[in-house]
């Protein structure tokens, strides 16, 4: 089932990319496996996918142990990360997609050995519920970055509503386009900012329209 769960997502990924005049290989599939365990992740890997995230620091270092001796993955961190937490998993991870405060900006810096690429998220949409640095904010957030010489911010990352229809997925994708584009014009060394994190299995196609370059996947990929 996962197999043609995964044929379904890459054909939606191809289609979505040539109603826009995009080549599907800007599209970086990220598997999110918080739901499942190591066995479908072993199942996707040997389908070809080597983009997996969690959001939960525990099960992370608990599926990164189990699945060690394959190499070539690359980890990814997508929930909210606790200040605490960071020590423990700053070393094991090679993209981090809520920065969100300088705080925690603060302690990635304070932790990390290497440079570690983030994605800053951004509240396009305004819910309360949601964390993330408003539009208005975000210049300054990011400007403020710059002494930090182990975060790099290669990119920006968004959630609509969940309950959003298409036309309000895409003006929510393309504000975050153009504000991706705004500081990718400022050529900051530390902050190319080329990229774009948004669209999960609900939304992925309006967020590759509007120029999602990784795409988070689970449900879909999971369905029976």
């Amino acid at each position: 089932m996962i197999s043609e769960n995964l044929l379904e997502v890459r054909q939606e990924i191809q289609n979505s990319c040539a109603l826009v005049s995009r080549n599907p290989e800007e599209v970086n599939l990220v598997v999110v496996t918080k739901s499942v365990g190591t066995q479908e992740m072993t199942a996707l890997y040997q389908l070809g996918e080597r983009n997996f995230a969690e959001n939960r620091v525990d099960v992370l270092l608990e599926k990164q142990e189990a699945l060690k001796a394959f190499p070539g993955i690359q980890w990814h961190f997508i929930g909210h990360l606790q200040r605490r937490k960071v020590k423990k998993v700053i070393h094991t991870i090679d993209y981090f997609h809520a920065l969100e405060s300088l705080k925690l900006a603060e302690e990635i810096q304070k932790r990390a050995t290497k440079v570690l690429s983030c994605f800053v998220e951004v509240n396009v949409s305004g819910e309360e519920s949601k964390q993330g640095v408003s539009p208005a904010e975000l210049l300054s957030f990011i400007q403020a970055l710059q002494p930090f010489d182990k975060i790099k911010v290669v990119g920006l990352m968004t959630m609509a509503p969940f309950e959003a229809d298409e036309v309000e997925q895409l003006a929510i994708f393309n504000q975050l386009r153009s504000l991706q584009e705004m500081i990718n014009d400022l050529a900051y060394d530390y902050a190319p900012c080329t990229d774009l994190s948004m669209g999960m299995s609900n939304d992925f196609s309006a967020a590759i329209q509007a120029g999602a370059t990784y795409v988070r996947v689970g449900s879909a990929l999971f369905k029976e």
